[in-house]
Protein backbone atom coordinates (compact mmCIF):
# COMPACT_ATOMS: atom_id res chain seq x y z
CA UNK A 1 0.00 0.00 0.00
CA UNK A 2 1.46 3.29 -1.05
CA UNK A 3 1.13 6.19 1.22
CA UNK A 4 -0.51 9.03 -0.42
CA UNK A 5 -0.14 12.65 0.25
CA UNK A 6 -3.68 14.23 -0.04
CA UNK A 7 -4.26 11.22 3.06
CA UNK A 8 -1.64 11.87 5.39
CA UNK A 9 -0.71 13.74 7.93
CA UNK A 10 2.49 14.06 9.86
CA UNK A 11 3.00 13.56 13.28
CA UNK A 12 6.35 14.64 15.25
CA UNK A 13 6.66 12.83 19.00
CA UNK A 14 8.41 14.72 21.44
CA UNK A 15 11.44 16.22 19.83
CA UNK A 16 11.85 18.30 22.80
CA UNK A 17 15.40 19.83 23.48
CA UNK A 18 16.10 18.32 27.02
CA UNK A 19 15.59 14.66 25.84
CA UNK A 20 17.55 14.80 22.35
CA UNK A 21 21.14 14.76 24.18
CA UNK A 22 20.09 11.58 25.83
CA UNK A 23 19.06 9.60 22.44
CA UNK A 24 21.04 7.46 21.02
CA UNK A 25 21.89 9.59 17.69
CA UNK A 26 20.12 12.43 18.70
CA UNK A 27 21.26 15.67 16.43
CA UNK A 28 20.72 12.46 13.53
CA UNK A 29 17.09 12.04 14.47
CA UNK A 30 16.63 15.84 15.11
CA UNK A 31 17.29 16.79 11.37
CA UNK A 32 15.56 14.24 9.63
CA UNK A 33 12.61 14.92 12.08
CA UNK A 34 13.33 18.50 10.51
CA UNK A 35 13.41 17.08 6.82
CA UNK A 36 10.77 15.52 6.94
CA UNK A 37 9.01 18.75 8.42
CA UNK A 38 10.13 20.96 5.98
CA UNK A 39 8.82 18.08 2.95
CA UNK A 40 5.55 18.10 4.68
CA UNK A 41 5.63 21.67 4.32
CA UNK A 42 6.84 21.87 0.54
CA UNK A 43 3.86 19.48 -0.14
CA UNK A 44 0.83 20.80 1.74
CA UNK A 45 0.85 17.96 4.42
CA UNK A 46 -0.67 19.02 7.72
CA UNK A 47 2.35 18.23 10.87
CA UNK A 48 1.66 18.06 14.17
CA UNK A 49 3.90 17.40 17.35
CA UNK A 50 3.75 16.28 20.33
CA UNK A 51 5.52 17.22 23.96
CA UNK A 52 6.07 14.83 26.74
CA UNK A 53 5.96 16.95 29.97
CA UNK A 54 7.37 20.23 28.41
CA UNK A 55 7.16 22.30 32.12
CA UNK A 56 9.65 19.15 32.70
CA UNK A 57 11.34 18.05 29.30
CA UNK A 58 11.04 21.37 28.02
CA UNK A 59 10.28 22.21 24.58
CA UNK A 60 10.86 20.56 21.16
CA UNK A 61 13.30 21.83 19.29
CA UNK A 62 12.98 25.25 18.01
CA UNK A 63 13.29 24.00 14.38
CA UNK A 64 10.72 21.84 14.69
CA UNK A 65 8.52 24.15 16.62
CA UNK A 66 8.62 26.62 13.69
CA UNK A 67 7.36 23.71 11.28
CA UNK A 68 4.37 22.30 13.37
CA UNK A 69 0.87 23.51 12.67
CA UNK A 70 0.10 22.52 16.32
CA UNK A 71 1.94 20.92 19.23
CA UNK A 72 0.20 18.87 21.96
CA UNK A 73 1.27 18.89 25.26
CA UNK A 74 0.42 15.44 27.05
CA UNK A 75 1.18 13.56 30.17
CA UNK A 76 0.57 10.04 28.78
CA UNK A 77 3.23 8.23 26.79
CA UNK A 78 0.41 7.61 24.03
CA UNK A 79 -0.68 10.78 23.25
CA UNK A 80 -3.97 9.66 21.93
CA UNK A 81 -5.90 9.66 25.47
CA UNK A 82 -4.55 13.53 25.67
CA UNK A 83 -6.61 14.65 22.90
CA UNK A 84 -4.58 13.60 19.58
CA UNK A 85 -7.18 11.94 17.45
CA UNK A 86 -9.12 15.16 18.10
CA UNK A 87 -6.42 17.26 16.62
CA UNK A 88 -6.27 15.21 13.64
CA UNK A 89 -7.30 16.51 10.35
CA UNK A 90 -10.47 14.99 9.63
CA UNK A 91 -10.30 12.77 5.77
CA UNK A 92 -7.16 12.21 6.71
CA UNK A 93 -6.23 8.40 7.41
CA UNK A 94 -2.49 7.90 6.61
CA UNK A 95 -0.43 8.18 9.66
CA UNK A 96 3.66 8.75 9.11
CA UNK A 97 5.14 9.23 12.47
CA UNK A 98 8.54 9.79 13.92
CA UNK A 99 10.26 11.01 16.80
CA UNK A 100 11.29 9.85 20.60
CA UNK A 101 11.13 7.46 22.07
CA UNK A 102 11.04 4.74 19.99
CA UNK A 103 9.75 2.12 22.50
CA UNK A 104 7.79 4.10 24.71
CA UNK A 105 5.74 7.42 23.55
CA UNK A 106 6.28 6.75 19.86
CA UNK A 107 5.23 2.94 19.82
CA UNK A 108 2.23 3.40 22.24
CA UNK A 109 0.84 6.17 20.24
CA UNK A 110 1.40 4.27 16.96
CA UNK A 111 -0.23 1.59 18.31
CA UNK A 112 -3.56 3.37 19.17
CA UNK A 113 -3.66 5.00 16.02
CA UNK A 114 -3.28 1.72 14.26
CA UNK A 115 -5.82 0.32 17.22
CA UNK A 116 -8.03 3.57 16.09
CA UNK A 117 -8.33 2.58 12.88
CA UNK A 118 -5.43 4.76 11.12
CA UNK A 119 -2.72 3.66 8.21
CA UNK A 120 0.16 3.74 10.38
CA UNK A 121 3.73 4.63 8.67
CA UNK A 122 7.23 4.86 11.08
CA UNK A 123 9.86 6.48 9.71
CA UNK A 124 12.80 3.90 10.82
CA UNK A 125 15.65 6.61 9.87
CA UNK A 126 14.26 9.71 12.11
CA UNK A 127 13.20 7.68 15.02
CA UNK A 128 15.28 7.68 18.42
CA UNK A 129 15.68 6.05 21.83
CA UNK A 130 18.62 6.49 24.36
CA UNK A 131 19.29 2.27 23.62
CA UNK A 132 19.71 1.76 20.04
CA UNK A 133 18.24 -2.10 21.23
CA UNK A 134 14.97 -0.39 22.60
CA UNK A 135 14.56 1.52 19.50
CA UNK A 136 15.10 -1.79 17.49
CA UNK A 137 12.57 -4.34 19.64
CA UNK A 138 10.07 -1.58 18.77
CA UNK A 139 10.10 -1.36 15.50
CA UNK A 140 10.01 -5.03 15.04
CA UNK A 141 6.61 -4.89 17.18
CA UNK A 142 5.57 -1.81 15.31
CA UNK A 143 5.68 -3.81 12.09
CA UNK A 144 4.05 -6.99 13.54
CA UNK A 145 1.58 -4.77 14.74
CA UNK A 146 0.46 -3.42 10.88
CA UNK A 147 2.59 -0.42 10.76
CA UNK A 148 4.69 0.34 7.55
CA UNK A 149 8.38 0.52 8.48
CA UNK A 150 9.63 2.81 6.42
CA UNK A 151 12.80 5.59 5.24
CA UNK A 152 12.54 9.17 4.95
CA UNK A 153 13.32 9.00 1.28
CA UNK A 154 10.31 5.88 0.83
CA UNK A 155 7.95 8.77 2.35
CA UNK A 156 9.52 11.64 0.35
CA UNK A 157 8.76 10.22 -3.32
CA UNK A 158 5.92 8.06 -2.29
CA UNK A 159 4.12 11.58 -1.28
CA UNK A 160 5.20 13.01 -4.52
CA UNK A 161 4.96 9.90 -6.71
CA UNK A 162 6.73 11.45 -9.76
CA UNK A 163 9.54 13.23 -10.84
CA UNK A 164 7.51 15.94 -12.52
CA UNK A 165 5.98 17.32 -9.08
CA UNK A 166 6.13 20.74 -8.31
CA UNK A 167 8.57 20.50 -5.17
CA UNK A 168 10.72 17.53 -7.04
CA UNK A 169 13.61 19.35 -6.82
CA UNK A 170 13.58 21.51 -3.41
CA UNK A 171 12.52 17.93 -1.59
CA UNK A 172 15.64 16.47 -4.04
CA UNK A 173 18.09 19.07 -2.30
CA UNK A 174 16.66 18.41 1.22
CA UNK A 175 17.42 14.78 0.96
CA UNK A 176 21.00 15.18 -0.55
Amino acid sequence: MLMKSEQSTLLLIDVQERLMPAISHGQDVVSRCVTLATIAGLLDIPLLATEQLPEKLGPNVEAVKELCHHTLAKHHFDACPDGLVEQLPEGRQHIVIAGCETHVCMMQTALSLIDAGYKVWVVADATGSRNEFDRDVALDRLSDSGARIVTLEMVAFEWMRHCKHAAFRDVQMLIK
